[in-house]
């Protein structure tokens, strides 16, 4: 669901050929949808026979004939749907730290601190680091979902690390 969603959301935008849309997925998206699609060929060919895009060839200038993929009425049809579903699914998010967490009382408490506090430390720079990326944003006046979502993921980190911190309290 997630991956259609995405695909046919970037085609929402505006007609796109292959490389583009990977492009976009790597350097913006992938940072916070978790996403990372190894060919981006496959599930358009599959959305094109569903009939959720079309496909096209176009030259610009001296570069070579590229296909361009578009979203068709139907695919603009299965976007709506999969967007207004995206809010009510519910997926358990998967923490790295989850499984350190159920196996911490293998560890002496002095090391479990001062894995804590590293890990803390990093959230910390992460978290500076996305609110200078606010700032940018700000001031640069970007599309709002991309703050939105830069916002929620700092809150998620600020919160994380204040579950660190009680958590370290009770460490004997």
């Amino acid at each position: 669901m997630e991956q259609e969603l995405l695909l046919l959301g970037l085609l929402k935008e505006s007609p796109k050929h292959g490389y583009e849309i990977k492009k976009k997925i790597k350097e913006m998206l992938s940072l916070f949808a978790g996403v990372d699609l190894k060919s981006i060929y496959y599930p358009l060919r599959v959305l094109e026979k569903k009939g959720f895009v079309v496909k096209r060839t176009s030259k610009e200038g001296r570069r070579p004939m590229r296909l361009v993929y578009a979203l068709t009425k139907k695919g603009q049809n299965r976007f709506n749907e999969l967007l207004a579903k995206s809010f009510l699914y519910f997926k358990r998010p998967q923490f790295s730290l989850d499984l350190s967490l159920y196996f911490l009382n293998y560890i002496q408490p002095k090391v479990a601190y001062r894995r804590l506090r590293s890990r803390i430390y990093i959230l910390n720079k992460i978290s500076k680091g996305l609110k200078q990326m606010l700032v940018n944003q700000r001031q640069k006046n970007y599309p709002s979902p991309l703050y939105r979502i830069l916002e929620h993921n700092l809150k998620m980190l600020e919160a994380e690390s204040r579950f660190l911190s009680q958590l370290m309290k009770t460490l004997p």
